[in-house]
């Protein structure tokens, strides 16, 4: 491999993370997560119904990325602490955006299911 390739390969992954990081993609730091889940946070699983039947995060609520827009009522008061999370922290991190949107002033990325602290 030539040098300017490896250079643009570099590059590209760098690119690549930071856009991952701008649209939410990894989530928060564990012990944040763990401190608002802990303070009482609401835990909303954004994942299919198929995905959450299969494994999902003690107590959480399951409205699927594709349902949040419709289903905002759900979530009560819009100053309540939100978790969110899905597989990989890249369509929490989508929820998250629309949550704020919305008016929700305190919503998390909590990431992937793996890296939500355990119970």
């Amino acid at each position: 491999m030539s040098t300017s390739t490896l250079v643009l390969a570099i590059a590209v992954f760098v690119v690549l993370a930071l856009v991952w990081r701008s649209v939410g993609g990894g989530g928060a730091n564990s012990n944040t997560v763990h401190d608002k889940i802990k303070a009482g946070a609401l835990v909303v699983d954004v994942r299919t119904p198929a995905e959450f039947a299969s494994e999902a995060y003690p107590g959480a609520t399951n409205i699927p990325l594709s349902e949040l827009g419709t289903r905002l009522d759900k979530l009560g008061d819009r100053k309540r602490a939100i978790v969110v999370y899905c597989r990989s922290g890249s369509r929490s991190g989508q929820a998250k955006a629309i949550l704020e949107k919305n008016g929700f002033a305190d919503v998390t990325n909590g990431g992937g299911l793996a890296s939500m602290p355990a119970r």
